[in-house]
């Protein structure tokens, strides 16, 4: 257990402590942008690595017994996951890599950034909540959490970094979003507009839900049962 604990620390410290950073700036000035993306890369497919093999290896000390309630949120939670997931693939967000707010735009968000501007962030919380509930054990908990964790803080983090860079717009988009799921759209700040995500995209949300469920005893050695 101690090495699936120290995993997890190391990918949420390399990612806190380099890219979330005031070093990541440092690198891409010593290395430039392309070779720290690069060599960041790694270090994350490395952590990752590490911290599955950690996981599929450790004890199980179940911590709760999940009821069928817990036992089957999954089956209700992921395919909002993935549609998060896929829109925020498919459509321009102001707070992607590369991407930034347009200023002379009259919608300064659209599709499921009117939602929430960290689509992506929000599908793998989700993901990461709902298995740990699902799972009840501490290998799980320490898994599943270092993504969550992750995640969430991922969403302040680039808010934050992106504050401090004030691109041009940014003041407007985030004023007329939010990071928490509809809060912008119960404030009244924003509203939904559910022509701009459309039914395509809906469409292959499923089809990525139904394949992770077709594909979830290979990839992790436990069928889901409805």
């Amino acid at each position: 257990m101690s090495n699936l604990l120290v995993a997890a620390l190391f990918l949420i410290g390399t990612h806190l402590g380099i890219a979330s950073s005031q070093l990541r700036p440092q690198l891409v000035a010593a290395i430039g942008e392309g070779p720290y993306r690069l060599l960041y890369s790694l270090i994350a497919l490395v952590a990752i690595a590490w911290l599955v093999h950690a996981w599929s290896t450790a004890p199980v000390r179940f911590l709760w017994t999940p009821g069928p309630g817990l036992r089957h949120l999954p089956l209700l939670v992921m395919p909002i996951a993935c549609l998060l997931l896929v829109c925020a693939l498919s459509q321009r967000n102001p707070t992607a890599l590369g991407q930034g707010p347009d200023p002379d735009t009259a919608e300064p968000a659209r599709g499921i950034v009117r939602v929430t501007r960290h689509p992506s962030m929000w599908a793998v919380a989700l993901w990461a909540i709902v298995h740990v509930l699902a799972n009840g054990d501490l290998a799980s908990l320490i898994f599943f959490g270092a993504f969550g964790v992750l995640a969430l803080a991922g969403t302040v983090l680039i808010d934050a970094r992106r504050t401090e860079e004030r691109p041009p717009g940014w003041g407007v988009f985030l004023q007329r979003t939010s990071n928490i799921p509809f809060l912008a759209i119960l404030e009244r700040r924003q509203r939904l507009v559910a022509s701009e995500i459309g039914l395509a995209r809906v469409a292959a949300a499923l089809a990525l839900y139904v394949a992770l469920i077709w594909l979830h005893p290979a990839l992790f050695g436990v069928a889901v049962t409805p």
